[in-house]
């Protein structure tokens, strides 16, 4: 698939993702304008809230107005608080780059140095220990990890803080212990899956022809190894990321809600339970959007790694 028609799928990905969005926000069980009101609201004043919030206009003219305002930079106003969605995004965003890049600066090292050990050294010790824990933290729940520490890290040990109480934003890089348990419960899970990649590609490429043919050459297991094996476990190393940083998303979700971090995750967790419906579609179309781009750009950059296959002169 060419570059071109690449980005129109991107495009048209966008556009689904953009009826999803309000279509599934849409049907969410209950109603907005009793949530906003109280259960103790009358039916007159119900009705009233609901023609001033406008949820009595049709689904269809609602979503026109609704991508209309998207094409301007408008997100919509909470129904809530009465400030513009985008302010909201604004707010949550920089603690949720915060622990995506610590995350991530963390995963791919550790992908990259445990897939390699192990892919070198197939049916080993090493192999089988490195895999077995990669495992293991992979098959255990976000939050029941984040339980987990909290209980014996924050509440019985009592070395780090279980919560980020009075901070936000890029304020939270000043006190780095608020961030050690958040970020260990999202790298143990995004771990395994790139590692695993990794572990594969290597696997293939340090038995393949023209690894094996450039050790007969008499060249350096080093050199074979950087010019040889690596280039070519890259590849799908890099589209198995584009799937860690998906999956990366997702756990923020838990993760901030958990311990009470005040970022995208979590304002989208309070906007559901409120009923906040442009709230609710903001965040969800910020973090589909999030995704397709992240996979159109690692297939652009998959495009670019061309496996090194060529047979040593």
């Amino acid at each position: 698939m060419s570059r071109v028609a690449r980005l129109a799928v991107a495009v048209l990905q966008i556009a689904a993702v953009l009826a999803a969005v309000f279509t599934l926000t849409a049907v969410l069980p209950g109603d907005t304008a009793i949530v906003i009101a109280g259960e103790h609201a009358t039916d007159e004043q119900v009705a009233a809230l609901r023609e001033r919030l406008q949820l009595d206009r049709p689904a269809h003219e609602r979503f026109l107005d609704w991508t209309g305002g998207l094409l301007h930079g408008d997100f919509g106003t909470s129904l809530l608080t009465g400030e513009p969605v985008a302010d909201q995004l604004a707010r949550g965003v920089a603690t949720t780059a915060l622990l995506t890049i610590l995350t991530l600066t963390l995963v791919i090292p550790l992908a990259l140095g445990i897939g390699m050990a192990s892919g070198m050294r197939q049916g080993s010790r090493t192999d089988r220990a490195l895999s077995s824990v990669a495992v293991l933290l992979n098959s255990v729940p976000e939050f029941a990890l984040g339980l987990l520490l909290i209980g014996l890290l924050c509440v019985q040990a009592g070395w780090l803080p279980a919560t980020a109480a009075g901070l936000s934003g890029w304020s939270l890089a000043s006190e780095p212990a608020v961030l050690v348990l958040p970020v260990a419960v999202l790298v143990s899970k995004q771990l395994c899956a790139l590692a695993r990649q990794v572990r594969i590609g290597v696997a293939e490429a340090t038995c393949a022809e023209y690894a094996i043919h450039a050790r007969l050459l008499g060249l350096p297991e080093r050199t074979v190894l950087a010019r040889h094996v690596l280039p070519n476990a890259v590849r799908p190393a890099v589209q198995q990321l584009a799937r860690t940083v998906d999956g990366l998303l997702g756990g923020v979700v838990v993760v901030e809600a958990l311990f009470a971090l005040p970022g995208l995750g979590s304002a989208f967790v309070d906007a559901v339970k409120a009923r906040d419906l442009p709230a609710v579609q903001g965040y969800a179309l910020v973090f589909a959007a999030t995704t397709v781009a992240i996979n159109l750009l690692a297939d652009l950059a998959a495009r670019r790694l061309v496996p090194q296959r060529e047979m040593v002169a």
